[in-house]
């Protein structure tokens, strides 16, 4: 361990309690993604002293880890690199992308490179990097470069702990999300013959106890291990045992006509997991996956959940609000509290550019819905109001506390406000009856000193299968409204007086922060 002081240039740092000067510092580069974002906090918890770095300053700066360091970085750009790295005893290489398309490889071989070497110029003693369970004769480019990116971690001059796992079983864990989605959305399931390949699941509960743990561990260095859990489970058998979990009985039917293409085109119509994510996945699911942890679990004794402990874990995670993740996506208070409802949204928006201030944009952002409705389309949105208020909606209540302000908690005609961050963003939940959970966010930037970008985002957390219906049938309006939306509300800046930002006689908040609509803060 080192007393070596982590830089302050450029970083944000929340107050908290100050550590042991001889506690071990830690960075983890790749942050914002799903294992960055579960482990950071885990790191706190044990005592050391965290650097989070990810391209996006923002993203990261919004999971308001206490005690945290975040500084912007990108392995692509090694300039960015020797910030991130100053003073680091061990730096946890968690970058990795799950798109195949153009040349992904290439640039993960490039990134591992760039990363190893100015890991060695900042005197890093470890590097730690989470890679995947490889089969043999694997032939998935997705697995492959997992495999590849270790070697030229490894051809660097700082020893380095590979850990090896498959499928994470966790709260937003693509492979497992996908597993969820199939069993809330299908009944019934005609599937191609990767069902019968088998792997063993690892709870992410214990993939992150064996993450932080290696980090303290000298003998842990230059050194690969394979990380599972304690059973060999088919895709299948996990699909079974997780509808036996919550109470459904999928009829699941092998057939050998469905390839891993076809498949990863018949995931996108079922799930809500990102298509590329998906085919990605499905590529790697050809052979069984076998994995020799003995060495790891000699030298980091716990104890492994089953997939039906982790499962639990999974549903526990989300009723207390414990999920890391976009907050758009994991949270449970964007399902409506049911955690059958799609994890990953399906989205779609719209964006334009106004030759206006952003106090300007926000003007008009802040009067939407009453007396102005929504700027563009107003009829179509009429009509979904009306046959709410059929079958027994709010789709009629219309009307707003005030005509400009906001604040969390206020009802804009069937919505309501759970986000307000003015100038910035601001953040409506949907509450006409559907089968799923919505959100609409409105984005605003400063692209320069004449220019603002407004972006309209809608989030859709499907209720199983009639959720994807209901998506897909609305889903060819949906670029002309929101693009619409974006481009009226520009004209409207562009043609308004300047305007300050409006004062709040609430605090701004995120949602889960203090939110009354929260059960506790994120």
């Amino acid at each position: 361990m080192t007393d070596k002081p982590l830089t302050e240039s450029g970083a944000q740092r929340s107050t908290a309690e100050p550590q042991a000067p001889d506690a071990l510092c830690v960075a983890v580069v790749g942050a914002s993604g799903y294992i960055g974002s579960n482990l950071v906090p885990k790191l706190v918890a044990r005592g050391f002293r965290v650097r989070a770095t990810a391209r996006s300053r923002e993203v990261l700066a919004g999971r308001r880890w206490p005690g945290v360091e975040i500084v912007c970085a990108d392995v692509l750009a090694p300039a960015t690199l020797a910030e991130a790295l100053v003073g680091i005893d061990v730096a946890y290489y968690l970058v990795h992308s799950l798109d195949t398309s153009g040349d992904f490889s290439l640039l993960e071989q490039q990134g591992a490179d760039n990363f190893a070497e100015a890991a060695a110029n900042a005197g890093v003693r470890r590097i730690v990097y989470l890679g995947g369970l490889i089969p043999e004769n694997a032939d998935s480019q997705h697995l492959v470069s997992r495999r590849i990116t270790g070697e030229h971690l490894r051809s660097g001059r700082v020893p380095v702990t590979e850990i090896r796992a498959g499928i994470i079983v966790g709260p937003g864990s693509y492979a497992f999300e996908v597993i969820r989605d199939l069993v809330n959305n299908l009944p019934v399931m005609v599937t191609p013959r990767w069902v019968k390949v088998k792997s063993p699941p690892i709870a992410l509960d214990n993939l992150l106890v064996y993450l932080v743990r290696v980090a303290e561990l000298d003998e842990a260095a230059g050194l690969i291990y394979d990380a599972a859990g304690p059973e060999m489970l088919s895709y299948k058998e996990l699909m079974l045992q997780y509808g036996e979990f919550v109470g459904k009985r999928p009829f699941i039917i092998p057939v050998p006509v469905l390839t891993p293409t076809l498949s990863s085109y018949w995931l996108r119509a079922v799930t809500s997991v990102p298509t590329p994510i998906a085919r990605a996945l499905i590529a790697g699911l050809k052979l069984d996956i076998q994995a020799d942890d003995s060495a790891l679990r000699s030298l980091v004794p716990q104890q492994l959940l089953t997939y039906r402990e982790a499962v639990a874990a999974v549903f526990d995670a989300e009723r207390h609000n414990a999920v890391a993740a976009r907050w758009t996506e994991g949270m449970l208070m964007f399902r409506d509290y049911n955690p059958n409802y799609g994890y990953y949204a399906k989205k779609a928006g719209g964006t334009a550019l106004a030759k206006a201030s952003p106090a300007s944009v926000w003007a008009q952002v802040a009067a939407i819905g009453g007396d102005n409705r929504y700027y563009y389309a107003n009829s179509l949105w009429a009509v979904r109001e009306f046959f709410d208020w059929a079958i027994g909606g709010q789709g009629l209540n219309r009307g707003r506390r005030h005509p400009t302000e906001l604040r969390v908690g206020d009802t804009i005609d069937s919505w309501r406000v759970i986000g307000v961050e003015p100038p910035r963003r601001l953040t409506l939940g949907f509450g006409m009856k559907a089968p799923g959970a919505g959100v609409l966010e409105f984005d605003i930037k400063s692209e320069d000193p004449q220019q603002t970008r407004v972006t309209v985002t809608a989030y859709w957390h499907p209720a199983g299968v009639w959720g994807l219906m209901y998506w897909y049938a609305f889903a060819p309006s949906h670029a002309v409204v929101f693009n619409g939306m974006a481009r009226a509300i520009a004209e409207r800046a562009q043609a308004a007086p300047v305007h300050d930002v409006p004062k709040s006689d609430a605090p701004s908040r995120r949602p889960g922060e203090n939110n009354p609509l929260s059960e506790s803060s994120k």
